[in-house]
């Protein structure tokens, strides 16, 4: 198909960033309609111009690139496709789907195993910039573990029809709701006035940092345009790259030997996350019909934006004592190694700044199910030795 307003595609790139602030979805899905036109940038520059146009939701994911590739056919995907076997668990027909199951069935906790009653001593003498910083991530992880499971409930499990699959997203479920209520007990125990603790239990329509954030990845959810593979990405970097930074900051706290409740449950929590960032990948790599390399690049580089400006600019990790070129580089670290877990390769070349962070992320040499945090592992369930895996957990 010609290009519209017969522009070539040699001026194609420089007219679109012209464009931009003047056309809407409907017009920039057209102008790539050709299906030749390379788009990297695109997103993030449709995204920083609908952060500001409340009125249109669906630009972080609505980009040229949707018209740049096959059609999606979920009819051929062993993983979207009718099954009728999908009532029945066994005969397992994929057991490493099924062993990531079991794997977080075996490293089920609650928020009572958690014991908050040495914290407030630390709390009270913290300044009030470093509870100021603590107060807030607790807020914007406390609104971001309900929208992930927003993104299982209405769209992930209701797609996917292998049992192994669905036993897992509903085990996650069930986590992140833990997770929540963790995060909510934590609000909840230190914050004593009940007009900031309403602030923070409606982070995403009060803090404006907290709502792009959720935006992002709820922009993701309300999709129609995005396929499974790329929503499989978007969350993969919801939950590897949107809390990396986040987690660091606490186990920076950990460091420093205070907020002991506070710093035990985000050693569970990260544990968690990284299981299901792992999980997100090997879904990844089930899928027949993956996204380019180019997009993939795309949606990570975007999580990575919008990250480093949580977390330097709207929640200043200075704050705390940390300093926050390192902790841009630390994101763009974490970012690397889902990058390589997803076939795409190093994009930032980061180094990981924190030496006390060397064994959280994506390290890879140490397997979280061998050298578990707390002991949370249930007896049991086997811990094979998987190298290079993506997660968020920690040994000090």
């Amino acid at each position: 198909m010609p290009i519209t307003d017969n522009i070539g595609k040699e001026n194609f790139s420089e007219h679109l960033d012209k464009s931009l602030n003047k056309t809407t979805r409907k017009i920039l899905n057209e102008k790539f309609s050709n299906g030749q036109v390379e788009t990297t940038t695109a997103a993030s520059k449709v995204y920083a111009e609908q952060t500001n146009n409340d009125d249109n939701k669906d630009a972080t994911v609505t980009t040229a690139s949707n018209n740049c590739v096959a059609k999606f056919d979920p009819s051929i995907e062993p993983l979207l496709k009718e099954n009728l076997k999908r009532f029945v668990i066994f005969p397992i027909q994929y057991p490493d789907i099924w062993k990531m199951y079991k794997k977080a069935e075996a490293s089920f906790w609650t928020a009572e195993e958690v014991d908050l009653s040495k914290d407030m001593d630390d709390w009270n003498r913290l300044s009030d910039g470093e509870r100021h910083f603590i107060s807030h991530v607790l807020a914007f992880f406390a609104a971001s573990d309900g929208i992930v499971n927003e993104n299982l409930v209405e769209r992930f499990s209701q797609e996917v029809q292998i049992t192994e699959a669905r036993c897992f997203y509903g085990f996650q479920i069930a986590m992140e709701n833990v997770h929540s209520e963790m995060y909510s007990l934590l609000i909840e125990t230190y914050i004593m006035d009940e007009k900031e603790r309403e602030y923070l239990f409606n982070a995403i329509e009060t803090m404006p940092l907290v709502k792009k954030k959720a935006e992002w990845a709820l922009a993701w959810i309300s999709s129609h345009s995005a396929n499974f593979g790329e929503r499989v990405i978007a969350f993969a970097a919801v939950e590897g790259i949107f809390f990396s930074g986040s987690f660091a900051s606490i186990f920076w706290l950990k460091k420093r030997g205070i907020m002991p409740g506070l710093t035990f449950s985000n050693e569970m929590i990260s544990r968690d996350e990284g299981l299901h960032c792992e999980f997100a990948v090997l879904m990844f790599k089930h899928l027949i019909q993956k996204p380019s390399k180019e997009r993939i690049l795309e949606i990570i580089t975007d999580a990575v934006k919008i990250e480093k400006e949580f977390l330097t600019e709207a929640l200043p990790v200075d704050l705390i004592g940390m300093n926050s070129e390192s902790m841009c580089k630390y994101i763009e670290y974490v970012a690397d190694r889902l990058l390589l877990e997803l076939g795409v390769g190093k994009y930032y070349l980061a180094e990981n700044p924190f030496e006390f962070m060397n064994k959280i992320s994506i390290d890879g040499k140490t397997n979280f199910f061998e050298k578990r945090v707390g002991e949370y592992q249930k007896i049991g369930v086997s811990s094979d030795d998987d190298q290079n895996k993506f997660t968020l957990s920690l040994e000090f």
